[in-house]
């Protein structure tokens, strides 16, 4: 009997692939576990060790079902029936300023951003300070200037916050914390629990611009690119999105850990396989030539303007018809489906006509870009 041979275009893996991939299912239905004694870099980077560190330490700690969810954001429902979404978030990133943006609209954008994966109208920030002493006020006054501006952008207050000072040495210049609140339109309500196999992935434009330009406006690297930062408030496009297609079953922002770690949380939550397809995924030039100079995969590098979405097969050309029609979704494309299998796990179909496994990331290659 012979093989039968890969086919990138099929839905789900060959007969040679089952051989392969039923003996890692059962490993990759599990959570990772906490090994480490100490924190690494690599707990921070939105990967496996991420993971292990939330289960093993937050989740333990604090756990009700809320936090259990570990969604970007906390679905919370009030008296009266009104729900609302609470996120919150810190940016270290370095440098504080980079092509295309600054830590200041970035603070903006990743909490609002968050919101709106959960379904929210994104509408009140608040926002916590930690400066270092020494740090110019001049250039606290520009990074302030940047969250007012993308706050009107987006369509939300900063409220209140809070100011801290350490002493010269004890932090790296500033750090922001976020915390944001919005209301979530009735009816509206987005899971891991209602994918289904045969639903469409989404990306609503490139992969990795903004990981990619913080990496090289550190100026380590002799990399000559002309890359800007994607960072973003993608509210108003997830508004489009859901007017074309609404019966949305998820969505999610691939910002640290990138495409690759998120749709691994997606096929871990929801037990199911996530078919990436190579030949659709959005990368631009630039940002795939430097990737192949640093020996990146551009699967898990961060975007700040993005998302993921999981939408029911009828409406796909519907949903990419409106998102093409935005600024910020002019690149939007279909990238892969949901299959029954391989359960729990990513599977990329390449150029080539074979496949791979995509885990979650491992380690930290690009710190602090968030």
């Amino acid at each position: 009997m012979s093989k039968p041979v890969s086919d990138h275009r099929s839905p789900g893996p060959s007969w040679a692939e089952h051989e392969v991939i039923e003996r890692i299912e059962a490993f990759r239905r599990r959570r990772p576990r906490l090994r480490d004694e100490i924190v690494t870099l690599a707990h921070g980077a939105g990967g496996k060790a991420s993971a292990a560190l939330v289960d093993a330490v937050f989740v333990e700690a604090f756990r009700n079902p809320l936090l259990e969810s570990l969604g970007d954001g906390a679905v919370i429902e009030l008296p009266g029936g009104q729900r609302i979404a609470v996120s919150t978030d810190s940016f270290v990133v370095q440098p504080l300023r980079f092509p295309g943006g600054s830590i200041g609209d970035l603070a903006v954008h990743g909490t609002a951003n968050d919101l709106a994966m959960a379904g929210a109208l994104p509408s009140w920030i608040t926002a916590a300070f930690v400066l270092e002493e020494g740090f110019p006020i001049a250039q606290l006054e520009e990074i302030v200037a940047d969250m007012a501006a993308a706050a009107a952008a987006a369509g939300v207050q900063i409220v209140t916050g809070d100011t801290k000072v350490v002493p010269r040495g004890a932090a790296d210049g500033l750090f922001i914390t976020t915390t944001g609140v919005g209301l979530i339109p009735a009816g509206r309500e987005f899971s891991a629990a209602a994918v289904r196999p045969g639903d469409k992935v989404l990306i609503s434009g490139s992969m990795g611009d903004h990981g990619m330009a913080v990496m090289l406006a550190r100026g380590d690297l002799a990399i000559d690119a002309d890359i800007r930062s994607d960072t973003a408030s993608v509210s108003e496009l997830v508004e489009v999105l859901l007017a074309a297609a609404p019966a949305t079953r998820w969505l999610r922002d691939p910002t640290r850990g990138g495409v690759g770690t998120v749709c691994n949380e997606l096929a871990r939550t929801a037990n199911v396989g996530v078919v990436l397809d190579e030949e659709r995924l959005v990368v631009r030039p630039p940002v795939g030539g430097a990737c192949e100079m640093l020996g990146i995969d551009p699967l898990y590098v961060a975007n700040e303007g993005k998302f993921i979405a999981v939408v029911a097969p009828a409406e796909v050309d519907a949903a990419l018809v409106a998102l093409r029609r935005h600024p910020l979704g002019a690149e939007a494309a279909e990238i892969g489906e949901i299959t029954a299998e391989p359960a729990a796990a990513v599977l990329l179909r390449t150029m080539f006509g074979g496949s791979r496994i995509v885990d979650m990331l491992v380690g930290d290659p690009l710190p602090r870009i968030c």
